[in-house]
């Protein structure tokens, strides 16, 4: 069985999603920082991007060990 990791972040989301023989999804995690910027009324790109910093392993990891790899 092939797997791919995918990991995805946008403005305000940090994801990760494994996929087995390009058609099963396996897991599909998203942190999303909404609440974080629904304070300034936007989101605020310094915060953002520090943020992905400290979530994109353990999103990666829960990714992973939902998928069962």
């Amino acid at each position: 069985m092939d797997y791919v990791l995918g990991i995805e972040t946008s403005c305000d989301e940090t994801a990760a999603a494994v996929v087995a023989d390009g058609k099963k999804i396996l897991s599909n995690i998203i942190s999303s920082q909404v609440d974080l910027h629904s304070k300034y009324g936007g989101v605020v790109p310094e915060i953002a991007a520090r943020r992905h910093l400290e979530l994109i392993n353990p999103v990666v990891l829960e990714a992973l060990n939902t998928a069962n790899i």
